[in-house]
């Protein structure tokens, strides 16, 4: 099956350092497979399936917090790499050496988390070139401002392909993405991966986004619209690099389901402008929950057969194009 491929076989986009700070912070996301959490252990970032490996109760039910993980079933605990176990003594017909975490693989681009199953190349010759834009990104981000859940009533791919392109903009978001009048772009293939850049045409929104400049610290941006299709399920855009929303598009058991989740990142901001940029994030994140919720209902329109049956693409659907290529080069 081609989800169980894809999930299996490449790296995934699910996080950012600045998301996990402290000890105990956790981060939990959905996929077809169950759930994937990221758990700050004493510094060291783990991946693992969030079940006891006593009797598979969920560490976390939260999407985010601190919390050990600490199973309140019976007690067990992951701390310091290991599991620790209350009473071992009453497992004696046991091999507690073969209880611990089902982990994930971990590996990083910078201060981005990608985690794998199997992959089937390094995480480098999975990226390409667009390896070197996530670095220059990585580095601009001070931590996340908002999180939001959103279950999307379609097929992973009827999401995934509406984000990956601009032509249902003004039809569907002219009062929140549509309104930066954006440009035609341009768009760059990076082996599997994809990026579209476009300018901010409508010149007022241009101008005062140009003059927010002063509210931050980065030393990388584009000045424009600008999002990256990271394969297999996760997108990553920004205006003008001053907060970036980071996208993943998991599978669902259910085919017309998908687990959609949004972190807004925030780029580093100048201490005596934190207030003005603490309204900044707020509207951002308002406007991209608006657009999410946009995007929602149209998709759920969409029935997943469509994928195969409705084939006609125009030519600013270039990155559908490149995506549906991608999928068949992995094959079923």
């Amino acid at each position: 099956m081609l989800e169980n491929r894809l999930s299996h076989q490449y790296w995934h986009l699910v996080g950012h350092r600045t998301e996990l700070p402290v000890d105990n912070d956790f981060l939990l996301l959905n996929w077809a497979d169950g759930e994937i959490v990221l758990f700050n252990d004493h510094g060291n970032i783990v991946a693992f399936d969030n079940l006891c490996p006593h009797r598979g109760t969920r560490f976390f039910v939260e999407d985010h917090g601190n919390h050990p993980a600490h199973c309140a079933y019976h007690g067990w605990r992951y701390d310091a790499g290991r599991i620790h176990i209350p009473e071992p003594q009453r497992f004696t017909p046991c091999d507690l050496a073969k209880a611990h975490l089902n982990e994930f693989r971990l590996e990083w681009c910078a201060d981005f988390i990608f985690v794998g199953v199997a992959p089937i190349m390094t995480l480098s010759e999975q990226l390409r070139d667009t390896e070197q834009v996530l670095e220059e990104i990585s580095f601009n981000i001070a931590g996340r401002f908002d999180f939001n859940r959103y279950a999307f009533e379609c097929n992973w791919r009827v999401a995934l392909e509406n984000a990956l392109e601009p032509y249902h903009i003004d039809m569907v978001h002219p009062n929140s993405l549509g309104t930066l009048r954006l440009g035609e772009g341009e768009n760059t293939f990076h082996g599997l991966n994809s990026i579209w850049r476009a300018p901010v045409e409508n010149s007022r929104i241009d101008k005062q986004l140009r003059a927010m400049s002063r509210l931050f610290n980065i030393d990388y941006q584009y000045e424009g619209y600008q999002s990256l299709y990271i394969f297999p399920y996760a997108m990553l855009s920004s205006t003008y690099g001053y907060s970036y929303s980071l996208q993943n598009f998991f599978p669902a058991r259910d085919p017309a389901r998908t687990h959609f989740v949004s972190r807004l990142l925030t780029a580093p901001v100048v201490p005596e402008r934190l207030a003005t940029a603490q309204t900044f994030f707020e509207s951002t994140a308002q406007i991209n929950r608006k657009v999410f919720d946009e995007d929602h209902q149209i998709c759920k329109r969409i029935p997943t057969q469509a994928l195969q049956s409705h084939l006609i693409l125009a030519d600013n659907e270039a990155k559908v194009r490149h995506f549906r290529e991608s999928l068949a080069s992995v094959g079923d």
